[in-house]
């Protein structure tokens, strides 16, 4: 099988470089290589979520799922600085360019964990989590990361997803809905849909 993003240990050879992002009106410097999601730049899927998401009412942590090198959780806590960021991904490079791009933008209120999908955080409970999934990896993968994210939210708790229609949209929004009490799609742009998840 050809090695995708979501590989545990990618073996691509190393290609890193660095570039500059602004996300939530605040800019960024962010370190990528090859083997990892989107390595070339903060895609329009990840750059909508990020613009899109709103901290809900509740206190408590958000988490990251599919973190990547970290542009989604990194901006997300630096504008919400009274909250830890959890940040997890399966993919061993990734962790390691996750926990460099916090450092480098001194992004501290972070917690970066190597976990396959919730698997390492399903004893913590979170007032929001966001993902821009791997739909590379499958839908039964994609909706295990829909299930186990409404087991670990608190009540009130919100969950934001990112899909492209012709990625399976449809089929998000209805596993969503008997999952979770509120399902809405709070933004749709070229293609891609926003939805927020509440837990009753």
């Amino acid at each position: 099988m050809s090695e995708h993003y979501y590989s545990k240990q990618p073996h691509s050879k190393n290609n890193r470089h660095t570039f500059t992002e602004t996300l939530r009106g605040e800019h960024f410097s962010f370190t990528s290589d090859a083997g990892v999601f989107s390595k070339g730049g903060v895609d329009f899927g990840s750059r909508l979520l990020i613009e899109t998401f709103v901290a809900p009412r509740i206190m408590g942590d958000v988490l990251d799922v599919g973190c990547g090198y970290g542009p989604i959780g990194i901006a997300i806590a630096a504008s919400n600085h009274e909250r830890c960021v959890w940040m997890v991904d399966i993919n061993e490079r990734a962790i390691s360019l996750a926990e460099e791009n916090a450092a480098q933008n001194k992004v501290q209120n972070i917690k970066v964990i190597q976990s396959d999908r919730l698997s390492a955080v399903e004893d913590n409970k979170f007032a929001a989590i966001v993902t821009n999934p791997p739909i590379r990896a499958g839908k039964d993968i994609v909706h295990n990361i829909f299930e186990k994210s409404a087991d670990v939210l608190y009540s009130q708790g919100e969950f934001w997803v990112v899909i492209q229609k012709k990625q399976g949209a449809p089929s998000a929004e209805k596993k969503l809905r008997s999952l979770f009490q509120s399902v809405e799609i709070v933004a749709r742009k070229k293609g891609y849909f926003i939805f927020k998840a509440v837990k009753a």
